[in-house]
């Protein structure tokens, strides 16, 4: 990068559609019974290393067009977050974006997939634009992928460990 280049030129450089992943885990319970743990937002911590304080808005659930907030930490740091859900299909799917529908920053997508007894649930993460908060060069978008990454694969081995505990 030149001394002349900006940071906004970096960003403008960089395609968000890169930054996106799926993970997946075999869970002994039925697609239906883990949607319904997955789209009760607010048990999301029990599972999640990075989200707690999840809730749907007052009157709100698993619905599309439902809004919710949650707080998040990484690196000492901690945030809330507005997300809206944009596809509810019991024992299916369900996605939400951060920022919601209209001009969300990240997709995340849970679908559920009947195998055996139990189920494969696939989590998915994908970048949907760029945003500084986020970070303004790769090396910080590869970064935040990586690190959500780990965090999926960390949700999707709690999930099947509190299903086979519970």
């Amino acid at each position: 990068m030149s001394a002349t280049t900006s940071e906004h030129d970096l960003s403008e450089a960089l395609d968000a559609s890169g930054f996106a992943f799926t993970r997946r885990a075999w869970v002994d319970a039925a697609p239906a019974r883990v949607y319904d743990l997955v789209s009760d937002v607010s048990a999301i911590g029990r599972w999640s290393p990075n989200a707690t304080d999840v809730t749907f808005d007052q009157g709100a659930g698993p619905r599309v067009g439902a809004w919710f907030s949650g707080r998040n930490q990484k690196d000492g740091r901690e945030w809330t977050t507005r997300s809206q859900v944009v596809r509810a299909d019991p024992g299916d799917a369900f996605t939400f974006v951060v920022g919601g529908a209209e001009d969300g920053i990240v997709q995340w997508s849970w679908t559920f997939h009947p195998q055996g007894r139990g189920t494969v649930v696939e989590q998915s993460w994908q970048l949907l634009r760029l945003d500084p908060v986020l970070g303004t060069t790769r090396g910080d978008l590869d970064a935040l992928r990586d690190y959500m990454t780990n965090s999926v694969e960390a949700t999707l081995i709690s999930l099947a460990q509190w299903i086979a505990e519970e």
